[in-house]
């Protein structure tokens, strides 16, 4: 019996799927520019029983596993290998409860991060973290990335969130992790683990998360700086100042012209850099814009504008959403076979000012387009790179301006991802940033979970 029958033994005919067209479609995340390759099968589990059957066929048949949720990523982190199974997670989008009392919610993989939101919006709470592309992407590739978001500034990234996971491991068995309590600290830390580890240590198959209360309604505020130095600038005083916006994203001129052409909304063209505030205390959100506006002004803003309503600052906020479709529209205006490579660098909010004006230089330097767009307010800033993938040069130059970037971020002290993983994109820069002693430790606990290597192969390490 060969590996296809066997699936097809433990899972109904239309959950395992070998037409090679619908298999294209799957073969890759968002990011552009890495390898990927043609999967043996998708497999679409509906139940942590038919996880585990797929994953002991596989480990008797040697088969390579990609886990894969939305496939939104911008690592290659759920590319697939040749021969693999793909095991799509998106059938299993239940949210199995709310529990407005211990504020918590049990979910699978498979369950729309907005979806969640909107859940348990009607029950009075709020699960934060919001991926630019929340509306599409999974918790289960969420938590597989500890993904962030533009509320992260003040509610922080998707591992504040996780309590507990049950997870297939690469030998079949059932891991179950953490607690329901806000308390806990009975033996390691196995659920922070599992988040960020991109399905190299387990098939997550459930998740257990922590609610907050709803917050208050929000306002919002755009300060208009000459110089993306200044820009970074205010970011640092606005923090210092003990203010606690529930945003602070940044958005450059290369991303303002974008998003125009994208889609006309009066931004500024002609600004170096904008920052996109909001405040969501309720009836103090004016009072804490009108502080961070002063602040803003005092750090070189040459004009700040507000939202009205909750009404306007929700198209300020789906403008910023906007940015990669608009850098896309970009691309495609400058190439006929564009690429977009992009970036993922944090750096202490003290260093912010420093990567801004550095990533100007480099992309000058070498002739590349280069957009930023970033949660300022974490330091966490996404280059856009813009290359012609039908020329070898521009294609040679993007890399080397991705690398330069890297080089200049973890200088700064920073790190070369702060929400998108590693996936393929950036191994060699995993290796550089963690240091020998820390790479032997994260490899000796792959090779204790996933002894053969199974498990998302290629990814990380």
């Amino acid at each position: 019996m060969d590996l296809l029958t066997a699936l097809l033994d433990v899972l109904p005919a239309d959950r395992v799927i070998t037409d090679r067209d619908v298999l294209e479609t799957y073969r890759r995340d968002e990011a552009d520019l890495v390898d990927d390759g043609q999967p043996l099968a998708v497999v679409r589990p509906r139940t942590t029983e038919e996880v585990q059957a797929v994953v002991r066929l596989a480990a008797r048949f040697t088969a390579p596993i990609v886990p894969q949720g939305a496939r939104t990523g911008l690592a290659g982190g759920a590319n697939t290998i040749d021969g693999c199974i793909a095991l799509s997670m998106t059938l299993m989008d239940q949210i199995l409860e709310i529990d407005p009392v211990n504020r918590i919610a049990v979910v699978q993989p498979g369950v729309v991060n907005a979806l969640l939101r909107r859940a348990v919006t009607e029950k009075g709470l709020y699960y934060p973290p919001d991926p630019g592309s929340f509306e599409s992407s999974t918790i289960g590739g969420n938590v597989a990335t500890n993904a962030g978001g533009m509320c992260c500034v003040k509610y922080g990234v998707t591992t504040g969130y996780v309590l507990g996971l049950e997870a297939v491991l690469a030998d079949g068995e059932i891991l179950r992790t953490g607690r329901r309590t806000p308390k806990g600290v009975a033996g390691y830390d196995l659920t922070s683990l599992f988040v960020g580890s991109e399905g190299t240590l387990g098939v997550i198959t459930e998740i257990t998360l922590a609610l907050r209360p709803a917050p208050e309604p929000s306002l919002s505020l755009v300060g208009v700086f000459k110089t993306t130095a200044a820009a970074g600038r205010a970011v640092n005083e606005i923090m210092a100042s003990g203010a606690a916006p529930s945003l602070l994203e940044l958005i450059d001129q290369v991303h303002l012209r974008a998003l125009e052409a994208y889609r006309p909304m009066g931004l500024d063209v002609n600004a170096a850099a904008i920052l996109l505030a909001a405040s969501d205390t309720g009836g103090r959100a004016a009072a804490d814009l009108d502080a961070i506006a002063q602040i803003a002004q005092e750090a070189g803003a040459s004009e700040v504008y507000r939202a009205t309503d909750e009404e306007e600052a929700a198209a300020l906020l789906a403008a910023r959403r906007l940015a990669h479709p608009a850098m896309e529209h970009y691309a495609a205006a400058m190439y006929a076979r564009p690429g977009i490579i992009i970036d993922d660098i944090a750096v202490p909010r003290s260093r912010l000012a420093e990567l801004l004006d550095g990533i100007v230089v480099i992309g000058e330097r070498h002739g590349v387009a280069v957009g930023v767009v970033g949660h300022a307010g974490d330091g966490n800033l996404h280059p856009n790179i813009v290359v012609d993938r039908d020329d070898q040069e521009s294609v040679r130059k993007g890399h080397a301006v991705f690398d330069e970037i890297m080089e200049l971020g973890l200088a700064l002290g920073g790190t070369c991802t702060g929400e998108h993983g590693i996936g393929l994109l950036k191994r060699g820069w995993l290796a550089t940033e963690a240091g020998p002693v820390s790479m032997r430790v994260q490899r000796a606990i792959k090779d204790a979970l996933d002894p053969a290597g199974l498990l998302n192969p290629g990814k990380m390490f």
